[in-house]
């Protein structure tokens, strides 16, 4: 008995542990207010992350409907930065994304598709029912669309 005790504050210390890491790596969203400056490390080593800041209309009496209209609003929004941040990686032969999707309509509907598909891994809500969003993008993924010619990889 004694041991499934010890066994049992490992498992509540183990589970409080991941949960301080999770909440120590923070998100844009401090106090239900979003701050007059944020960082943003966009450019990782394995993925592209873009953030989107979106509102609704504040009439909307339904607090369900403002929060599910600012979420699309911000989805929308980080998915246009995802985009403008990918246009400018430099593919093989000296030329950007945005060169190549320019001259290649199946390389624009793969990149927009991929863009779309784009992994919501934070949505945050300030106190007036703002949202902001962080998307994230896989370098692997882009390359793979890209025919293996990404060079910021």
């Amino acid at each position: 008995m004694r041991f499934l005790a010890q066994k049992g504050w490992i498992l509540l210390l183990g589970g409080l542990g991941i949960l301080v890491s999770a909440c120590s790596r923070g998100g844009y969203v401090k106090k239900g207010e979003i701050p007059q400056t944020l960082e943003q490390e966009a450019f990782q080593k394995k993925y592209v992350e873009a953030i989107g800041i979106g509102a609704a209309d504040p009439t909307i009496a339904n607090t369900t409907q403002r929060k599910a209209l600012s979420r699309d609003a911000a989805i929308v929004k980080a998915q246009y930065e995802l985009l403008s941040m990918i246009q400018g990686l430099q593919l093989t032969g000296g030329i950007t994304v945005q060169k190549a999707i320019e001259t290649d309509s199946d390389l624009r509907t793969h990149m927009d598709a991929e863009i779309k598909a784009a992994e919501v891994v934070r949505t945050e809500w300030t106190n007036d029912d703002g949202c902001v969003v962080t998307l994230r993008l896989y370098k692997g993924r882009l390359d793979k669309i890209l025919g293996g010619k990404l060079l910021e990889k």
